[in-house]
């Protein structure tokens, strides 16, 4: 197993991470494929034995059961294990209990502790933007939680660039911790990350934690046209990720075929093994209903791709520029890192101007 640095921290996080969301999953988190605490246990122990040293849940996931599950899975294991967790969504019918206010954060901060059975959060993440609450305040009562040996590092999920930037401007004035990872959903199918998520990470030493990189197993290799597995989240009525242009899709899933037919594994390796080598990432969720999906999963840390691999993957995945970027190609010669990050393949691409 590889270990990348969190962000700008002197964390070493796995490659890959244990996803949760389906540990004691029911009602709208059995949509996903709930599993029993005898199977999360065994899913723990396999992504250990792998070299896994980091798990994700949320307090929203099956309202703190997954929370629970997971604490029971770790149970006696060594600190060396870590965990991160994530406030924001609705935990009670409450005026106050969702949102990015100090009151649920904290309150929900010492709820996840006593689930999870430990005395700390590893990373903390606020799992959604609030607009309704000052980011002074959110900000504020993240870094109490800090100072107060309660959580390690903190960090954001499906934020805007300008929402993360806000934050981060605001701690920068008072002092304050600052996020040091942010956890998106970037895919070879969905790359609207680009365009600002994996830039802003880049400039601002901000880690990149994917979730659901194989798209929801519609790049796990067991979609193509015409063929649809009979037990997916995406036929359960899950609806995420969206599926906004069919035809691109079967259009990368034929090259993700054809490039896992040519190596002898999965479409999921894959899929991930082309995440893995993308600029800024630091860490993929994995996610999965059995131990089979997982080893699977967990195989592509070994996968390296040829660069005409991912040339070809790069290729058929690549979005169109939006404005303002098709305009900054005129400023090509003074691109930075980050920049280029999105603007490298198109400025390859460009034509000599007469």
């Amino acid at each position: 197993m590889e270990y990348r640095s969190l962000g700008r921290s002197g964390l070493k996080i796995s490659l890959h991470t244990l996803g949760t969301m389906n540990f004691a999953g029911e009602g709208f988190f059995d949509k996903i494929g709930g599993i029993t605490p005898q199977e999360c246990k065994r899913l723990v122990d396999v992504a250990v034995d792998h070299g896994v040293n980091l798990i994700d849940t949320a307090n929203v996931y099956t309202t703190g059961k997954s929370e629970e599950a997971l604490g029971a899975a770790i149970k006696g294991r060594s600190n060396q294990l870590m965990v991160g967790t994530k406030v924001r969504f609705p935990m009670g019918q409450g005026p106050n209990e969702q949102g990015n206010s100090r009151w649920h954060i904290i309150n929900e901060c010492e709820a996840s502790l006593k689930r999870l059975g430990r005395d700390h959060i590893d990373i903390y993440y606020l799992h959604e933007w609030d607009g309704m609450t000052p980011v002074e305040e959110s900000m504020a009562a993240l870094d109490l939680l800090v100072k107060q040996g309660k959580v390690r590092y903190i960090g954001c999920s499906n934020f805007s660039g300008w929402h993360i930037m806000k934050c981060m401007m605001a701690a920068d004035r008072h002092n304050f911790e600052k996020f040091v990872v942010q956890q998106i959903h970037y895919t070879l199918e969905s790359r609207d990350a680009e365009f600002e998520l994996i830039p802003l990470a880049i400039d601002q030493g901000i880690g990149v934690q994917v979730w659901s990189p194989i798209a929801g197993g519609l790049l796990s290799g067991k979609f193509r046209k015409g063929v649809t597995p009979d037990v997916t989240r995406h036929n359960n009525n899950w609806g995420e990720p969206p599926i906004r242009d069919e035809a691109r899709l079967f259009e990368i899933m034929d090259v993700l075929a054809k490039v896992a037919d040519g190596r002898g594994v999965s479409g999921a390796q894959v899929a991930l093994a082309w995440l893995a080598g993308r600029a800024g990432i630091c860490s993929l969720v994995l996610g999965a209903r059995n131990e089979a999906q997982l080893k699977d999963n967990l195989a592509s840390a070994s996968l390296v791709l040829t660069a005409e691999e991912r040339a070809m993957l790069d290729d058929v995945s690549l979005l169109q520029l939006l404005y303002p970027y098709w305009h900054q190609l005129n400023a090509a010669p003074r691109l930075g890192a980050a920049d280029l990050s999105l603007m490298a393949p198109h400025v390859a691409r460009m034509k000599p101007r007469l």
